[in-house]
C-alpha cells in the first residue's frame, strides 16, 4: 500500500502563525479585536478596518495557495493512496461475500428449523392457553349451576314457614350454599376461580332468578322468625324445642348472610343477625313502654298491660338464654385471624350492641327512663288522673315490683341447668329504677 507524502517535506516557510490558529482556546472574536488594536490608536475615531481587513485576506490567500501547492505536487501519490485502498475494498468485500452468502444461508437454515417452528409453536400455546381458560371458565360455571341447583333444593325443603310449617334448618343450609356461590362469584381477580364469569349471561340469569330471590327470601324468613319469637307462660317441652331451633336456625341465617364484601374481615361483625335482634328487643321495649304509657292515665287498665310487659320481658329474657347458649356458627368467608370473634356467643355480641351486661337490666332500665318523662306530664297535668295515681300510688308501685320480678323470670322449659333461674333479691336494682320512675315523679 503506498504511503501518503510526508508534508513537512514539501512545507516551506510561511509568515503565517499556525500555533495561533491551532490553539485549542482560540476565539475567533479576540483575534479580530487584538488584529485591529495592533494596526489602530483605541484613541482614533474612527477605527481603520481597511489594514486589518487586508491582513485577514492576505491570509487568507496565502493558505488557499499553499493549499493549492500541497494537492498539486501530492495529486500523484494522493491518487496511488486511493487507489490502494480501493482494491484492497474491493479484496475484503470479495472475502465477506461469501461468508454473508453463507450467513444468510444460515440464517434460513435456522428460520425454517427455529423461527417458523417458534411460531407454529406460540399460536398452539395460545390455543392451549384459550382452551385451559376456557375450560376453567367452563368448570366454574359448572360449579355454580350446581350450587344453584342445591340451592333450589335446600330451599325447597324450607316448605312453607309462614304456615308454621317446614324444615327450618334449611336455612341453614341455604345460608351456606349461599356463601359458596359467594365465594366463586367474589373472586374476580385474575387467575381467581370467578374470574370472567360476569360475562356469562348464564351467570347473569342464575344470580337474577335464584341466587338474590333465595337468599332475599331467606333473611325475610330468618328476621320474621326473630321478630314473632315469643314463649307464652304455657309453652311446654316440646313448643319451646321447636322455637328455640327456629330462632338459632334464623339466628345462624343471618348471621351467616351478613355482608363480608368491602369490609375489613378482621373487624368484620354480623350486621344482618344484630340489627335483627337489635329491632326485636327495640320493639319490645317501645311495644311495652307505650302500654305502660297509657295505662298510667288509665289505671283499671294497668293490670292487663303489665301482664303484657311481663311478657314482652320474658320473651327478652328466653332470647337472652338462648342466646347465651348459642355459639356462632363458622363462617368460611371469615379469615382465621377472626376466630377468636367468631367463637364467642352471640349473646356477647347483642351484650356489646346494646354496652349492658343484660338484656333484662337493658329493657327495664330503659322503659324506666322512658316512663319519667310520661309520669311527671301527668303529674304536670294535674286534675282528676294525677290525683287518682297519686291515691293509688302504693298499688301502682306493688304492681310494676311483682310485674319486674316476674318478667325477670325465664319460662323452666329454656333453663340450661347451667343457671339458677333469677329470684326477687337479683333484680333489686331493677326494682328500683322501675318504681322510682313512677312514684318519685307522682308528687305527694
Amino acid at each position: 500500500m503506498a504511503a501518503l507524502p510526508d508534508p513537512q517535506a514539501i512545507e516551506e516557510p510561511s509568515y503565517i502563525d499556525y500555533e495561533t490558529f491551532l490553539a485549542p482556546d482560540f476565539a475567533p472574536a479576540a483575534f479580530a479585536n487584538s488584529l485591529v488594536l495592533s494596526t489602530n490608536n483605541p484613541d482614533d475615531s474612527p477605527l481603520d478596518l481597511s489594514t486589518p481587513l487586508s491582513r485577514v485576506l492576505f491570509d487568507a490567500q496565502e493558505i488557499d495557495s499553499h493549499i493549492d501547492l500541497l494537492t498539486t505536487r501530492s495529486s500523484v501519490p494522493l491518487l496511488q493512496y486511493t487507489q490502494s485502498q480501493t482494491q484492497a475494498s474491493k479484496a475484503i468485500v470479495a472475502k465477506l461475500e461469501a461468508q454473508i452468502a453463507s450467513l444468510n444461508d444460515s440464517y434460513k437454515q435456522l428460520e425454517k428449523e427455529v423461527i417458523d417452528k417458534h411460531a407454529e409453536a406460540e399460536e398452539i400455546r395460545q390455543v392451549a392457553l384459550r382452551l385451559w381458560e376456557t375450560l376453567r371458565l367452563g368448570r366454574s360455571m359448572g360449579r355454580c349451576l350446581q350450587l344453584g341447583r342445591q340451592l333450589e333444593a335446600q330451599f325447597s325443603e324450607l316448605g312453607n314457614p309462614g304456615a308454621g310449617k317446614g324444615d327450618y334448618g334449611a336455612l341453614v343450609r341455604c345460608s351456606y350454599t349461599i356463601l359458596s356461590l359467594r365465594e366463586v362469584l367474589d373472586s374476580k381477580a385474575p387467575g381467581e376461580e370467578g374470574y370472567g364469569l360476569e360475562k356469562l349471561k348464564v351467570i347473569k340469569s342464575l344470580q337474577d332468578t335464584i341466587i338474590i330471590p333465595i337468599e332475599r327470601r331467606i333473611n325475610e324468613v330468618s328476621e320474621r322468625q326473630i321478630r314473632e319469637f315469643a314463649t307464652p307462660s304455657t309453652i311446654t317441652f316440646a313448643q319451646s324445642e321447636e322455637a328455640r331451633s327456629r330462632l338459632v336456625s334464623a339466628m345462624s341465617a343471618l348471621y351467616l348472610l351478613s355482608p363480608t364484601s368491602g369490609i375489613q374481615l378482621e373487624k368484620w361483625t354480623p350486621k344482618l343477625l344484630i340489627q335483627a335482634l337489635d329491632s326485636y328487643v327495640r320493639s319490645a321495649l317501645q311495644s311495652s313502654t307505650a302500654a305502660l304509657s297509657r295505662s298510667l292515665g288509665q289505671l283499671p287498665t294497668l293490670d292487663k298491660t303489665l301482664v303484657e310487659v311481663v311478657s314482652h320481658c320474658q320473651n327478652i329474657a328466653s332470647l337472652e338464654l338462648i342466646l347465651e347458649a348459642t355459639e356462632a356458627p363458622a363462617h368460611p368467608l371469615v379469615p382465621a385471624s377472626a376466630k377468636k370473634k367468631q367463637q364467642q356467643t352471640l349473646l356477647r355480641l347483642l351484650l356489646s350492641r346494646f354496652e349492658t351486661n343484660s338484656l333484662i337490666s337493658y329493657f327495664w332500665r330503659s322503659m324506666a327512663s322512658n316512663i319519667s318523662a310520661r309520669v311527671q306530664e301527668i303529674a304536670t297535668r294535674g286534675g282528676i288522673v294525677a290525683r287518682t295515681l297519686r291515691t293509688n300510688k302504693n298499688v301502682v308501685g306493688d304492681a310494676i315490683r311483682q310485674a319486674v320480678i316476674k318478667g325477670s323470670q325465664t319460662p323452666n322449659v329454656f333453663f340450661s341447668g347451667k343457671k339458677k333461674p333469677g329470684v326477687e333479691a337479683s333484680w333489686d336494682r331493677e326494682i328500683a329504677v322501675m318504681t322510682g320512675s313512677v312514684l318519685n315523679n307522682i308528687g305527694r
